[in-house]
């Protein structure tokens, strides 16, 4: 198939086109700007587009037979100076459905919204956090625009582990740095935890969806519950350091407070149906790997 992944210039945009690509698709992808040269996505073709900015027009999507709109939506992305509030209405109630609405008039068959899995896993959370009632809101809107011939599916990921090959990454960098001993930050991960998931499950996941997923539907998906300090152990065992992480009511830099929206101490599982893990074909107990690629790539 002729695939575009929107975002694929990203790290799970990325992974995905990568996953796809090695599956014999002919996969191009999209993006603010081009793939760094130093990653596989730099061999893609590559659609330029800002998706909040309705780059993405009927025109410039015909031809695609499938479409992953992994694109990035979330504090990262707000410009300087926007308010916050209004940014999330204008890219994720309303830039997300009509990217879908524009796939279905290009003539696109099926398309894959990714999703986060907080209003699906921990749906108490809605009332007050106004980002993840606008992912809601993308992940219906998304669906809402699903018609004959043309099939929108969302698949819904949690905490996400992964590398892709030369692509720097601000979050596992530092974890890796730290598990080496580089960072001057206390061994202890905070209280609470959630569900983890590697790249290369979610691209299967999303290859599944893709050959097999039932429009209109959002697979809520997932692999491992761990608490934060388990996860933190891994990369510490996968650098070979020795050191036992403790657990602490206390912020750690490198996951503050406000990446937790549950709160620290507190959790959000995620128990994927099996019937549903079986359908998209992904596979589990990956995490652990995940962690040992990130620390090979980003050790020193």
């Amino acid at each position: 198939m002729k695939i575009l992944v929107v975002g694929g210039t990203g790290a799970l945009g990325g992974h995905c086109a990568i996953h796809l690509a090695s599956k014999g698709h002919d996969v191009s992808v999209g993006g603010r700007n081009p793939a760094n040269p130093a990653t596989p996505m730099a061999a893609m073709p590559f659609v330029q587009g800002d998706y909040v900015a309705g780059d993405y027009t009927p025109d410039k999507l015909a031809g695609f037979d499938w479409v992953v709109f992994a694109a990035g939506n979330d504090p990262r992305h707000v410009p300087q100076g926007a308010d916050f509030a209004e940014f999330l209405i204008k890219a994720n109630h309303e830039a997300v459905p009509a990217f879908f609405a524009a796939c279905r008039t290009a003539g696109v068959q099926r398309a894959i919204q990714l999703g986060s899995y907080y209003h699906q896993a921990a749906p108490e959370l809605l009332e007050g956090n106004g980002y993840i009632r606008s992912r809601k809101a993308a992940c219906e809107g998304a669906r809402a625009q699903a018609a004959p011939g043309f099939d929108v599916i969302s698949v819904n990921a949690p905490f996400m582990v992964g590398s892709v090959p030369g692509l720097p990454s601000m979050i596992f960098d530092p974890y890796v740095q730290w598990a080496q001993g580089k960072i001057p930050i206390p061994h202890f991960g905070p209280t609470g935890g959630t569900n983890f998931m590697s790249f290369l499950s979610l691209s299967e996941a999303i290859e599944g969806a893709l050959e097999r997923g039932e429009s209109g539907k959002a697979y809520l998906v997932g692999d491992e519950n761990l608490t934060f300090t388990q996860y933190f152990q891994l990369f510490f065992d996968a650098v070979g350091s020795g050191v036992t992480v403790e657990e602490r009511d206390e912020e750690n830099p490198l996951l503050p407070d406000i990446a937790i929206p549950q709160g620290r101490g507190n959790w959000v599982r995620v128990n994927p149906d099996p019937a549903e893990v079986a359908l998209l074909g992904y596979r589990r107990h990956d995490v652990a790997n995940a962690v040992a690629d990130v620390a090979a790539q980003f050790r020193t």
